[in-house]
């Protein structure tokens, strides 16, 4: 299950569960490959870890290229391995697993389960001390420019939170995965006939992101609807667009949509709170608010 935009854990082992990154330069290679492939793809990379036999990923596929993403990925290293170590056959035991993150709070968890894998495996004593994950890559002035590291660090606000958060998690055996129709999905139950509709939709009309010009300098639409609900503390569908307040707030709104996440009038439109007004109406309420 990978439709568009969603974010997701993604994994894969070693074939047979056999390691597969030996030695520091297998995961120095990977890892620059993870900059190349998500270049080539525009996928959008929250956190990842390497380990001896199997790497975690969390990611996003705004840009509709996930299965693309990992046949690279996975070729490329082992096209590598092959070279490294010889062999002719499979060096990843599958395709790759992917599972839907419900929300917020489950990414968080992701994130830290993630993070905690080699301090479960007892080769660090805390996740920033982990050469080979992105767990030092947060709040630093260091960025990799191929790792979206301000989402994460939105999601948690300031370093200490995440440290916090990741090291409460760190007894956390497993992700709470549920089975549906569509997949997989790390999230709770209330949650799958919202999911099963969203994919309805999605295969019933036109998605908003596929409209965008060049998906590779606008965030998602996702990402800048949560950046905003966090900004004024509160959610969108609450917002009383009647009230002077919240035409204001509306006008914010429409204007991060356009000019950050790259949305046409005719595509805003389809957004519940700008439902009742017209593609002039857009433009005039946005060319006023640049104003």
């Amino acid at each position: 299950m990978t439709y568009e935009g969603a974010i997701h854990h993604g994994m894969n082992r070693g074939y047979e569960g056999r390691p597969i990154f030996q030695h520091d330069q297998d995961k120095l290679f990977f890892i620059k490959q993870l900059g190349i492939v998500q270049e080539l793809t525009k996928i959008r990379l929250l956190a990842y870890c390497i380990m001896s036999n199997h790497y975690h990923l969390i990611l996003q596929n705004g840009s509709e290229k996930m299965s693309e993403f990992f046949k690279q990925l996975n070729g490329r290293f082992g096209s590598y391995y092959r070279k490294q170590y010889g062999g002719k056959g499979a060096v990843f035991q599958d395709r790759y697993k992917s599972m839907l993150i419900q929300d917020d709070a489950y990414l968080m968890l992701c994130i830290a389960y993630v993070l905690n894998n080699p301090v479960k495996a007892r080769l660090c004593q805390n996740f920033e001390s982990y050469w080979w994950s992105s767990g030092q890559a947060y709040f630093t002035q260091e960025k990799k420019p191929w790792l979206d590291a301000a989402y994460v660090e939105d999601l948690f606000g300031h370093n200490q939170a995440l440290q916090d958060y990741v090291d409460a998690q760190a007894g956390l055996d497993e992700l709470p995965v549920i089975k549906t129709s569509m997949g997989l999905i790390i999230g709770g139950e209330e949650y799958v006939p919202q999911a099963l509709s969203q994919a309805n939709r999605r295969v019933d009309k036109p998605s908003l992101d596929r409209k965008r010009e060049d998906d590779f300098y606008f965030d998602p639409v996702e990402k800048v609807m949560f950046e905003f609900e966090k900004k004024h503390q509160l959610k969108i569908e609450s917002i009383d667009s009647h009230s002077h307040h919240g035409k204001r707030l509306r006008a914010e709104l429409l204007v991060l949509l356009k000019e950050k996440a790259g949305l046409r009038y005719v595509d805003i439109a389809k957004i519940d709170i700008f439902g009742d007004l017209s593609i002039n109406s857009l433009g005039m309420i946005y060319h006023r608010s640049k104003k």
